[in-house]
C-alpha cells in the first residue's frame, strides 16, 4: 500500500544524484516555463551520502537502475500501449514532456483530463484489458466459465481477447513482459553477484526469478528477512490504482534507494510500538482477529531513482510493503520513509 505520494509538486524522473557528503536534499529555485501544464512541477535535486556505500555497493546502483529502467517500458504499457507512438506522433516539445511525465496523454493531477485532441477519454481499466470490453462484461464471463475467472481476475496477468473475439485469455505477465522481465532479471542478477550483505544477495536472485515465473510472494518474504543491507531496490508490480475497473491489476515500478542507518535506528523504537498500538486500536474484537507478524520494522531511505507506477505524475514519499496479506501475517511488514523526497 503506498502511504503518501507528492500531489503541489511533483518531481521530474530523473534524478541528479549528489556525491558530496553529508549534504541534505531539497528543491532547487524552480524556474517557471510560462506553460501551465509544466509549471504544475518542479525538477528536484535529490541527493545523498555516497561515501557511506562500500565500493562494490556503489558499483551494484547503476545495474538497479537499470532494471528499474525496464519496469519503467512496462508500465507504459499497462498504462497506455505504444509509447514511442504516442510520443513521436507530438510535435509541441512541452506536450511531449508533459505525456512523459503522465505516462500517456491524460493529466493524472486533474482527474486524467486528455490533453492531446484526438486520443480519447482514459479506459478504467487503462491497458490492462481489452478497450471494447465493458466491466460487466468482463464479469458476465468469469461467471460463465468459472475455471478462468482467477487466472483472469489475477494481479500479474494482462487480458486479450482470443482470436475468435469473444472468449477472453489471461496473459501471465511473465510472457506478455518478457523481454522487459527478462532484461530486468538479467540486471538484478548483476547487482546480486557484487552484493556482499547475504539477505540482499538472495532477495535480488530471488526477485530476479519472480519477474521471470510471476510468483512474488517468496521474494516479498525474503525482503523482509534482509535487515542489514544499505542498498535496496523495491521492484515488480505492486500497486493497483492504475486499474480503475476492478482494483486487481498490479503496475510494474521500481525504487533504487539508500537506507540511512542512523536515522533508521531512531526509528526502530516506534516499530516495536505497533503491535501494541494496533492492539489498542478503538475497534470491537472481531476486527482484531488477525495477528500480524512481529518483524515489522520502520526505516529511512534517500531514494536515488523512481522508474514506473511510482514515477507517473506525483511521487511516492513514503511505502508500505509488502502488500501481500500472507506475508504480512508471517513477517509483518516494513515502512519506508523517503527522507530525501520528503525534504523536497
Amino acid at each position: 500500500m503506498r502511504n503518501i505520494r507528492i500531489y503541489a509538486v511533483a518531481l521530474f524522473s530523473l534524478f541528479f544524484l549528489s556525491i558530496a557528503c553529508g549534504q541534505p536534499g531539497g528543491a532547487t529555485q524552480h524556474k517557471k516555463t510560462g506553460n501551465p501544464m509544466l509549471d504544475k512541477y518542479a525538477t528536484v535535486r535529490l541527493t545523498t551520502d555516497m561515501s557511506k556505500l562500500q565500493p562494490h555497493e556503489r558499483e551494484m546502483i547503476p545495474h538497479l537502475i537499470e532494471a528499474a529502467q525496464f519496469m519503467d517500458d512496462a508500465f507504459w504499457i499497462q498504462a497506455y500501449g505504444d509509447k514511442e507512438a504516442l510520443l513521436s506522433g507530438i510535435s509541441d516539445t512541452d506536450q511531449r514532456r508533459f505525456a512523459e511525465i503522465n505516462y500517456g496523454p491524460w493529466d493524472r493531477l486533474d482527474d486524467n483530463k486528455l490533453f492531446i485532441p484526438g486520443v480519447g477519454p482514459k479506459p478504467k481499466g487503462a491497458n490492462f484489458y481489452p478497450a471494447n470490453m465493458s466491466k460487466e462484461e468482463f464479469e458476465g464471463y468469469c461467471t460463465i466459465h468459472p475455471d478462468k475467472a482467477k487466472a483472469l481476475s489475477s494481479l500479474y496477468t494482462m487480458v486479450r481477447r482470443a482470436d475468435n473475439g469473444r472468449d477472453l485469455e489471461a496473459i501471465p505477465y511473465s510472457a506478455f513482459f518478457r523481454e522487459q522481465m527478462t532484461g530486468a532479471a538479467g540486471k538484478l542478477k548483476n547487482a546480486a553477484e557484487l552484493a556482499r550483505d547475504p539477505g540482499l544477495r538472495q532477495y535480488l536472485f530471488m526477485r530476479a526469478l519472480a519477474l521471470l515465473q510471476n510468483n512474488y510472494q517468496p521474494s516479498d518474504m525474503q525482503w523482509m528477512d534482509m535487515k542489514s543491507n544499505t542498498v535496496d531496490c523495491v521492484i515488480g508490480p505492486i500497486e493497483t490504482y492504475e486499474d480503475q475497473m476492478f482494483g486487481q491489476k498490479a503496475c510494474f515500478e521500481a525504487y533504487v534507494l539508500v537506507k540511512d542507518k542512523e536515522w533508521s535506528e531512531r526509528l526502530a523504537k516506534y516499530a516495536l510500538l505497533l503491535p501494541g498500538l494496533q492492539e489498542g486500536l478503538p475497534v470491537p474484537p472481531q476486527y482484531k482477529k488477525e495477528t500480524p507478524g512481529t518483524d515489522s520494522d520502520l526505516n529511512a531511505y534517500d531514494v536515488l531513482y523512481y522508474a514506473g507506477d511510482c514515477n507517473a505524475g506525483s511521487k511516492t514519499i513514503a511505502i508500505n510493503l509488502p502488500n501481500d496479506e500472507e506475508v504480512q501475517l508471517k513477517k509483518g511488514s516494513r515502512r519506508l520513509q523517503l527522507k530525501n523526497a520528503m525534504r523536497a
